[in-house]
């Protein structure tokens, strides 16, 4: 569009040299000519600035912007709206995939408490049927061992009475022995009903 607007600058710097070439003769055609020159600097300048060519610009510039409008809403738009779509797409999958990771991760978790609670449960009913178990074999090991004691109790109480009675029957047949040996010794007569009496008697009173 600029080098159209200079082109139009150009010929119009062109026409404006042509027509004072032909109205002034000789001095005039000088002025005519500088005048020219000087136009035609004015116009090497900045073209854009000419009031005259505002029109063309302002077409020129309505037709880019048409034109860049018609671009970005057909090629651009479209494109940039999918790829913002896919990525809003991808991140909405995103948060939920991660949301349903979370939600598995608490049910995990859950699990996991429900199985630690039933396992120290389990335990604890494993540690008292133990605890039960090995209660009830140590006191039916007691109740035995206390039935042996006071079975070899009774018994050793049996034998010793046992001991006793023959170590009394003993003594009593030594005793009675002994007596009527001193009786005879001291010259007496030896009653044995008299012996065994006296014997008896003196075994009561050391027993008592």
């Amino acid at each position: 569009m600029i080098s159209l607007l200079q082109e139009a600058a150009t010929t119009a710097a062109d026409h404006s040299q042509d027509a004072a070439a032909a109205a002034m003769p000789g001095e005039t055609a000088a002025h005519g000519a500088e005048a020219a020159v000087q136009a035609g600097e004015a116009t090497t300048g900045l073209p854009q600035l000419d009031l005259s060519s505002f029109p063309n610009q302002i077409f020129w510039l309505v037709v880019t912007i048409l034109v860049l409008y018609w671009v970005l809403s057909r090629v651009a738009l479209p494109r940039i709206a999918a790829v913002i779509s896919d990525r809003q797409g991808a991140i909405t999958g995103d948060l939920m995939a991660a949301e349903e990771f979370k939600q598995k991760a608490r049910e995990a978790e859950a699990a996991y408490d429900k199985a630690l609670a039933d396992a120290r449960s389990e335990a604890q009913k494993i540690v008292a049927a133990n605890r039960a178990e090995i209660q009830k074999d140590l006191d039916a090991a007691i109740a035995h061992a206390d039935a042996e004691i006071a079975a070899r109790t009774a018994e050793s109480e049996k034998r010793l009475a046992e001991i006793r009675d023959a170590s009394a029957s003993d003594t009593r047949e030594v005793a009675r022995d002994v007596t009527a040996e001193l009786v005879r010794a001291f010259g007496g007569t030896v009653d044995q009903g008299a012996v065994d009496q006296a014997v008896d008697s003196r075994m009561k009173g050391a027993v008592q």
